[in-house]
C-alpha cells in the first residue's frame, strides 16, 4: 500500500479547445494511452456523500485500487496493486478484496459487504512535464457521455496554481468550475437511475 497527496488544478475543454492543445503541444494520437477506471460506491452513494471515491484503474496491464478522501490540501490517495484476476472479481461480484482500502472504509463507517461496481469510465491521455508539474490532456467516454479535459499535476498548490491559469490565458481558454471524473461520473449514474424506467 502506498499514500499520497495530490494536488491537480483541473479544467473541461471543448472539442476544440481539446484540438488546440493538441496542436500547440504537437501530440500525435499515438502518444494517447487508454485507461479505464472501475468505479464503486454503495447503492446510498455513502462514499461520494463523504466527498470520496474509490476506483479501480487499469493502465498498461497493471490493476491498482485507489480510495480517495478530501485532505487539508488536495486529496488523500490510498493505493493497493492488486492482480488482473482480483481485479476481474471485484467488477464481478462488487465484493471487494480485504486489504488497507477495506480497512480505511472501516474506519469511514462503511461496511465493504455494502459496495457495489457501478460502472467504467475510460479515457485517452497524454502527459507532458510542464514547468514543475505534469500536464495532462484527457479524452474521456462513460455513460453514453464524451467529454475533454486538462489537468494539472503538481506538488506547489500557489505555484502550480498560477502556472495553469497562465497557460490557460495564453490559449484563450477560459477557466470553468470542474468537477472530478468520479463526480461527473456518479452524477451521471444517478440521473440515470433517476429517470423513469421505461416501460
Amino acid at each position: 500500500m502506498s499514500q499520497e497527496i495530490e494536488i491537480e488544478f483541473k479544467n473541461i475543454l471543448t472539442l476544440n479547445e481539446f484540438m488546440k492543445i493538441k496542436e500547440v503541444f504537437q501530440l500525435k494520437d499515438e502518444q494517447f494511452f487508454l485507461q479505464e477506471n472501475h468505479y464503486f460506491d454503495t447503492p446510498q452513494f455513502s462514499l461520494k456523500e463523504r466527498g470520496s471515491a474509490l476506483r479501480i484503474r487499469k493502465k498498461q496491464n497493471q490493476f491498482v485500487m485507489t480510495l480517495k478522501e478530501p485532505a487539508k490540501v488536495g486529496i488523500l490517495e490510498t493505493h493497493q496493486i492488486v492482480t488482473k484476476e482480483a481485479a476481474q472479481q471485484m467488477l464481478e461480484t462488487g465484493i471487494l478484496e480485504d486489504g488497507q482500502i477495506t480497512e480505511r472504509l472501516t474506519s469511514l463507517g462503511i461496511n465493504k459487504a455494502d459496495m457495489s461496481y457501478f460502472g467504467t469510465l475510460s479515457t485517452l491521455r497524454a502527459e507532458i512535464n510542464y514547468k514543475n508539474g505534469l500536464l495532462v490532456i484527457d479524452h474521456s467516454r462513460y455513460l453514453n457521455i464524451e467529454d475533454f479535459e486538462l489537468e494539472y499535476e503538481v506538488t506547489d498548490e500557489q505555484e502550480g496554481q498560477k502556472v495553469f491559469h497562465d497557460l490557460l490565458e495564453e490559449l484563450n481558454i477560459p477557466i470553468r468550475e470542474t468537477k472530478n471524473k468520479i463526480r461527473r461520473f456518479y452524477e451521471q449514474k444517478r440521473k440515470r437511475l433517476d429517470q423513469p424506467r421505461q416501460a
